[in-house]
């Protein structure tokens, strides 16, 4: 299923994950493109000490955006060099979440060990600061759901990018947790996630594009944008057979809660 020029007018989303320029200009003309094609607003992602400044001074420059300080997990092995500033950004006003954070033992740019490390330090400061949690895991369930489950999840956490099945997404769903679906739910070869999509209750459900990588058919292979979110939300409500603009309305609302925005 893809919108091309049949988007239902009056439609409205939120991009809950995005990568977006640290250019200010550059910046702008995603964030107003996205804008013109009917999202509200943008949760811009932080990965490190620097993306996560970006994000910051993005927020402030744009109404329509909002921040998230993070270490991912490729980055791990930076958490002595970077965590007490990150910490500091953090409390900004701007920031709605800690994150991206997690575990990715498909790449293994930081080791193992590092990876848990930053990992349980940021849930503990999601805590302390009363944050949501943004988790990226890739090829790390069980020990994603054992740190969690031995940190506590935060009140609010959401597991970006969500690349699960039904298994995972039931365990995600257990422990209180929201999904995010990004353009892989129109991938042919995504089976298993469109059927996570179906079985989750509309109220725990986000939508992102993961911007810029990760585009949506019908864009896939070009540089992803926020602008395109919609094609992501209609993947979404194929798997549900659910009504676009149904899917569009409660999944905004969703990230009013999740993101305290509202």
């Amino acid at each position: 299923m893809s919108l091309g020029d049949d988007a239902p007018a009056g439609v409205r989303w939120v991009d809950s994950h995005c990568h977006l320029p640290a250019d200010l200009a550059e910046a702008d003309a995603v964030c107003d493109r996205a804008r013109a094609a009917g999202v509200d607003w943008m949760v811009c992602v932080g990965t490190d000490l620097a993306t996560s400044r970006a994000a910051v001074a993005l927020a402030r420059h744009r109404s329509d955006v909002v921040a998230t300080v993070g270490l991912h997990p490729h980055d791990a092995v930076d958490l002595d060099d970077q965590w007490t500033d990150l910490v500091e950004l953090a409390a900004a006003a701007e920031v709605v979440a800690v994150g991206e954070a997690g575990l990715d033992h498909h790449y293994e740019h930081s080791p193992g060990p590092d990876q848990a490390a930053a990992f349980r330090a940021q849930i503990r400061l999601a805590h302390e600061l009363d944050r949501t949690l943004v988790i990226h895991t890739r090829e790390a369930w069980d020990e994603t759901f054992a740190i969690l489950d031995e940190e506590g999840l935060p009140r609010r956490t959401v597991f970006h990018c969500f690349t699960g099945g039904p298994t995972e997404a039931a365990s995600c769903l257990a422990r209180g947790a929201y999904l995010s679906f990004s353009g892989i739910v129109t991938f042919k070869n995504a089976a298993e996630v469109r059927a996570a999509a179906a079985l989750a209750p509309l109220d725990r459900v986000l939508i992102e594009t993961d911007s810029p990588y990760l585009a949506p058919v019908p864009f896939r292979g070009k540089t992803n944008e926020p602008a395109w979110v919609a094609e992501v939300g209609a993947g979404v409500a194929a798997a549900r057979n659910q009504e676009l603009a149904i899917v569009a309305e409660v999944t905004r609302h969703n990230a009013d809660l999740v993101f305290r925005v509202a």
